[in-house]
C-alpha cells in the first residue's frame, strides 16, 4: 500500500537509472508510444551527470521503490531572448497519482527554473490526457494550442540526401 507520508522527491542518482528506464517504458505505453530502452542508461547518465548537466531529473521514491519521475532541460527562447526550462517528462505510476506527488515534482522544477533565471517553464501533454491538463491548470499554467512536430533522424537524413545540391543559396558577398 502506498503511504504518502513515506514518499520522498529527490534528485536522481546513478543507481536509479535502470528503474527510471522502466518508468520511461511505462510512460511511453501510457501515451501509446513505442520505447526502446537499448543504450538509454549510458546516454541518460552522460546527460544527467555532465558538468553542467544537460538533463535534470527527480524521482519519487517510497521504501527504495520508484513511483515516478520528472525531467527538464534548460533551453533558450528567441522570442523572449531568455532561458526557459523545458519539462520533458512528468510521470507517476497510477497508484501514486492524486496524492500531491506531481505537485512536489512541479515544485522542484519551478525551483530549478528560478535558480537558473528562467522566464518560464514549458511542456506539452497529449490532448486526451484531461487529468494532466486539469492538474497543470490548477497550478496556474496556461495551455497554448500548437502542434508538436518530430523530425526523426531517419526523416531528416532522407530529406538532406534528396535535397543535396538542390535549391542552395549562392554564397553571400561582403
Amino acid at each position: 500500500m502506498l503511504d504518502y507520508e513515506r514518499c520522498c522527491v529527490r534528485p536522481i542518482s546513478r543507481h536509479d537509472l535502470e528503474a527510471v528506464i522502466d518508468l520511461c517504458g511505462e510512460h511511453a505505453a501510457y501515451e501509446g508510444a513505442r520505447y526502446d530502452p537499448q543504450g538509454k542508461v549510458e546516454a541518460l547518465a552522460r546527460a544527467l551527470f555532465a558538468t553542467p548537466p544537460r538533463l535534470y531529473a527527480w524521482v519519487v521514491e517510497q521504501g527504495g521503490h520508484l513511483l515516478g519521475y520528472a525531467t527538464a532541460t534548460q533551453e533558450f527562447s528567441t522570442w523572449d531572448a531568455a532561458s526557459f526550462l523545458h519539462m520533458d517528462c512528468l510521470y507517476l505510476r497510477e497508484e501514486a497519482r492524486g496524492m500531491g506527488l506531481g505537485r512536489l515534482l512541479m515544485m522542484e522544477i519551478a525551483r530549478l527554473a528560478r535558480q537558473l533565471g528562467c522566464v518560464n517553464v514549458q511542456w506539452q501533454t497529449p490532448e486526451w490526457n484531461e487529468h494532466a491538463i486539469r492538474f497543470y491548470q490548477r497550478l496556474g499554467a496556461i495551455g497554448k494550442q500548437k502542434v508538436r512536430f518530430v523530425f526523426a533522424r531517419e526523416a531528416f537524413d532522407t530529406f538532406l540526401a534528396t535535397e543535396r545540391g538542390k535549391n542552395t543559396c549562392p554564397p553571400c558577398s561582403d
